[in-house]
Order: C-alpha cells, then structure tokens, then sequence
C-alpha cells in the first residue's frame, strides 16, 4: 500500500513537472532597440573635411610667406573644450634641429602647446590674460573662434610670432567658414 501511495505521488510529481515545463511560456518582449546616438552637431567626415581645407590653406600662406612648421587645427563642440577632434600637417619641417649653441625646437609640441593654452582660455595663444600654466609657453601665433556650434582653433609654429599668427587666421577662417 505504501508503494501504491508512493508510485501515486511520484506520478503526480512528474505530471506536473511534465505540465509545468511544457505550459507556454508568456509571451517574451522583444528588447526595445536602441535609440540612436544623438547627432553630432557635425559629424567627423564634416570636420575631416572642413580641417583638410583648414591646413591646405596654412600650409599656402606658410609658402607664402616662406617659413615651415606645422599646422594644428581643431574643433571642440560647445561652449568649452571638454573633447576635441584636431588634425595637424607638417609643412616642411616637424622641428629645428639642434646646433652647438642652440637646443632646436618641437614645432609641433609648440603648436599644441599653444592650441592647449587657447583650449583652456579661449583667448589667442600668448594674450596674457594669464601666467601660462606649466606645459604652456605664451607664444603667440595661435587663434581661437567661437564657430557655429564650438570652439575653434588653429595653431601654426615655424615662423615670427606675427607670421605664425598670419598663418593660423589662415586655417581659421576656412575653419569658420565650414564649422
């Protein structure tokens, strides 16, 4: 008798493991997609563009002009630079190379130095409108604009400071131009 009770119960155990496994499952919800990133107020082939032009034009008036560096430019969207996107050209020389009496100069450490100092002030390199912080020199030559929908900046060193400021207004109006 006990082994009748016992089959009993195992089978309803089993039928109703049986009947539980195969009830249908609810319906599943098909996970919401995604919503898509929010647009860049200018997408990276617009910068791409648009900086190309910007370092083709410094890289004529540095010609012009006859003096070689390199060329910075970039884009930070917004009010302040939290992030950037920048290119650079080398327009003939990437540093002076050093002599016995002089140590010879990172053109391009120059330029991003300048464009960092601008980036934080937003002011064209070398104003003065404050002591430059360690990593910054004061040198003048780079240029600063509020664009369409952020900062923008361009940066050239090689030449006098006057020169390297002709240079970079250069890139810089081709940069306010398309940004």
């Amino acid at each position: 008798m006990k082994n009748k009770t016992l089959f009993k119960n195992l089978f309803a155990l089993q039928a109703a493991a049986l009947l539980f496994c195969a009830a249908p499952a609810p319906a599943q919800e098909k996970p919401a997609a995604a919503a898509p990133a929010p647009a860049s107020a200018v997408s990276a082939a617009v910068f791409n563009e648009t900086a190309d032009k910007a370092l083709l034009a410094m890289k004529k008036r540095a010609e012009e002009l006859n003096i070689k560096g390199v060329a910075v430019v970039a884009y930070a969207e917004g009010d302040s630079v939290q992030s950037w996107s920048s290119k650079m050209l080398v327009v003939g020389a990437m540093k002076n190379a050093p002599s016995p009496d002089k140590k010879g100069d990172n053109l391009l450490g120059i330029a991003y130095s300048k464009a960092a100092e601008m980036a934080d002030t937003l002011k064209d390199s070398g104003s003065g409108v404050r002591r430059p912080m360690t990593g910054e020199y004061g040198w003048k030559g780079g240029v600063v604009a509020k664009g369409k929908t952020g900062i923008l900046i361009a940066a050239f060193s090689g030449g006098s400071s006057e020169d390297d400021a002709r240079t970079s207004r250069a890139g810089l109006e081709v940069l306010s131009n398309g940004l």
